[in-house]
């Protein structure tokens, strides 16, 4: 039987008023003193100290930090109704899409390299599988790290991390209620309190019906996380976080280029390509689990201990649309198979791969003290990690069922498959060890330099299906990091950085002539310079300029019967510049925004036409900027608006998509309805309705176009008991 959680939202109010120690009269002085701990937890970080193990430079503020990171906070998230990834992506201009479907799992890129799916995504600091829809209900904040990771990464791509923090126990209980002109309903509740004075808790519920402006595409997800601090001893605390999230939606598959040199005459955002009556939803279902313990041996050294595990499983079931090598345009071989047919037609393939699990695990123990004399002082941060992750999946069925266009008005209904996938499999299992150390020297009140190293071991096997061992990979690097600071003023903080990083080689794709063969492992290196400035303590302004250099892995064109072979050669170099401001500009004024300039290029490949040209799927400047202006008391007018530049499409640089603007509006009032705290909002996305291709990114090899959503008019109501 299936029951909306709305009503059991709304049975809890009740309870969790009656409960919470704010309504007691028989309040003690103690638990007074708890809820001034409470507020200093959930107050605003600017100079709280890190968690040493969410960044790559130890125990410090962002102010201090010799790093360019971008905290997407509780309010913005409410305020922009984020609920994916790829919205997440819109509020920092170094972030975008690279294969994110609607109604799957989704992946990001930063500085322009795409983000690993196994290890470039964190919760509270701990590394989580990717392959999942990451929940933000239970989320306080979200931290981008851009650029290479550094102390305690490990093997990762050098794009940078994404950090999910968990809301901590508080006396808070919230309603959120929403919807938008498709339809969809959206319920959460955000409820918590201080059970004793050294025992907190906290719940976040949520249920999302959406009906996506793709056809057919119906979604569901549900959430549950519960968050726990217990105080030990005046020395050691404990947090636990536990969330299981589950959802199913239609996957719609991206377009392709036609005959692989031309787009597609009109991005159409509400086509389901492919679909099939018989199409089932693609289900996922994930939950994420941590502990942390910090202990205090004195105010100088500190202790912590952390143990995460992230489990997803995903049942794939896909109509899939990909490629022509079945149409009649393409069968001369005349036209390359991975791509769509010059005059629209693509194959339409069963594609059912359930059970697909992956399971990350994590410890790490982090030791930080200072000491010192004089002038000059030491912050020590000394740490030891282990991660391992598994794979393990059914041989999948994917098998070719019809042929379709682009510009059929509802694709023709083809006959599945009657194959079954097989019997679960181990596909993958890697082990990576890190010990790291990094002395940040004090020398006097204005300079510091870190210094720090990271040593790496790992090893990686894979099989294919059969069971065959077909990669056996190992890795010992000692990974260096250096930053030096300059802080004139409190105010004011101006760093450069040089640090290394490796990522493992990428697998051959199936349509080239090493197909399945994974490359060497790539060592990245990057340089960062930049400035912070706070400005009146209310707006937070930064510069940063890099340059990251990574071993270039690609298709390469050659004589081969495959026409292309894998390879690694040259370099794949990406400089750029990046400002942001965030804050408030005047007391009605508030103000996000962001710049990015990067100048991608592949060079040294011996492949001339692949040379002298952007890099795929990383347009040359990206740019948000959001405004809160204070209308009247209780009413906020809000507009935002978001630029990117032509997008490459293929490797040549000679298709492009166009360049986009979009604009979003809203409105947002703050009351009171019956004694209560009321926040309503009514915002539009896309407000003029344009059409364009926010995504040009690549999955396994092949590129894929995907539209940019429509115009989404909605409303969310938000009531606190």
């Amino acid at each position: 039987m299936k029951l909306s959680p709305t009503p059991l939202l709304l049975a809890l109010l009740p309870l969790l008023v009656h409960a919470s120690p704010g309504d007691d009269h028989t309040e003690t002085a103690d638990s007074k003193i708890t809820k001034l701990a409470t507020v200093e937890v959930t107050a605003d970080a600017k100079d709280a100290a890190r968690d040493a193990g969410s960044n790559a430079w130890g125990k410090a503020s962002l102010h201090d930090t010799p790093a360019s990171i971008q905290r997407i906070d509780r309010d913005q998230i409410e305020a922009r109704r984020i609920r994916t990834l790829s919205e997440l992506a819109r509020e920092d201009a170094a972030l975008g899409d690279n294969y994110a479907p609607v109604g799957y799992y989704q992946n990001i890129a930063i500085r322009g390299y795409p983000l690993d799916l196994a290890t470039g995504y964190r919760g509270n600091g701990l590394l989580i599988t990717g392959e999942q829809i990451l929940a933000l209900e239970d989320k306080q904040q979200v931290e981008v790290l851009k650029g290479l990771a550094g102390l305690s990464a490990g093997v990762i791509e050098p794009g940078g991390t994404v950090n999910f923090i968990s809301k901590r126990p508080a006396d808070v209980r919230t309603l959120t209620f929403g919807t938008d002109a498709r339809g969809s309903r959206y319920a959460a509740l955000d409820i918590g309190s201080w059970l004793t004075p050294t025992f907190g808790l906290r719940a976040n519920l949520a249920w999302d019906a959406a009906n996506s402006y793709v056809e057919h595409s119906k979604g569901r997800r549900n959430l549950f996380a519960l968050a726990a601090d217990w105080k030990l001893s005046d020395a050691t605390t404990l947090e636990l976080d536990a969330n299981h999230q589950s959802s199913a939606q239609r996957s719609a598959s991206g377009y392709m280029l036609l005959g692989g040199s031309q787009l597609p005459a009109h991005p159409e955002p509400e086509k389901l390509l492919g679909y099939q009556p018989w199409q089932q939803p693609v289900r996922i279902h994930a939950y994420n689990a941590s502990a942390r313990l910090h202990h205090a041996f004195s105010d100088d050294w500190q202790l912590q201990l952390s143990a995460g595990r992230s489990h997803s499983v995903i049942d794939d079931n896909v109509a899939f649309a990909y490629g022509c090598y079945y149409t009649v345009a393409c069968a001369s071989g005349n036209v390359p198979g991975n791509f769509f047919a010059p005059d629209g037609d693509y194959d339409v393939y069963d594609y059912r791969s359930p059970d697909d699990t992956r399971v990350s695990d994590q410890a790490r123990a982090v030791l930080t003290g200072q000491f010192g004399a004089g002038e000059v002082q030491h912050e020590l941060s000394l740490g030891v990690s282990a991660f391992h992750r598994g794979i393990t999946r059914r041989p999948y069925v994917y098998d070719y069922v019809g042929t379709a266009n682009i510009n059929d008005p509802t694709p023709p209904v083809f006959a599945p498959s009657p194959n079954q996938p097989g019997n679960p499999v181990r596909r993958f299992d890697s082990w990576q060890r890190t010990a790291f150390a990094l002395d940040r020297v004090h020398l006097g009140a204005q300079w510091q330099v870190l210094v720090g190293a990271n040593a790496v071991r790992m090893h990686e096997r894979a099989w294919k299906k059969s069971g065959k061992l077909i990669r056996s990979t190992r890795i010992e690097k000692t990974l260096p990091q250096l930053a030096l600071l300059w802080q004139p003023s409190a105010a004011l903080t101006t760093y450069f950085s040089a640090s290394e990083g490796i990522s493992l080689g990428k697998e051959a794709p199936f349509w080239t002539s090493n197909d399945g063969e994974f490359l060497a492992p790539r060592l990245s290196r990057q340089l960062e310079a930049g400035i912070k400035y706070r400005w009146h303590d209310a707006l937070d302004l930064s510069a940063a300029v890099f340059r990251i250099r990574q071993p270039f892995q690609f298709a390469q064109p050659d004589t081969s019967n495959a026409g292309y072979t894998f390879v690694q050669s040259g370099d794949e170099v990406h400089s750029g510049l990046e400002l942001s401001a965030s804050g408030r500009v005047r007391e009605k004024l508030g103000v996000n925004a962001s710049v990015a300039l990067i100048r991608a290029r592949a060079q040294g490949t011996g492949t001339p036409a692949f040379e002298g040209h952007q890099v795929a799927n990383v347009p040359s400047l990206r740019s948000s900027l959001q405004l809160d202006y204070r209308l009247l008391p209780q009413l906020d007018l809000q507009a935002g608006w978001r630029h990117v530049s032509s997008n490459p499409a293929t490797p040549t640089g000679q298709v492009r998509a166009a360049a986009y603007e979009v604009f979003n509006a809203g409105l947002r009032w703050h009351g009171q309805w019956r004694g209560m705290p009321l926040n309503t909002q009514l915002g539009v996305d896309n407000l003029f309705n344009h059409r364009y291709w926010r995504d040009t990114g690549s999955s396994d090899g092949d590129s894929y176009l995907f539209p940019g959503a429509p115009r989404t008019v909605w409303l969310t109501v938000q009531v606190s008991p």
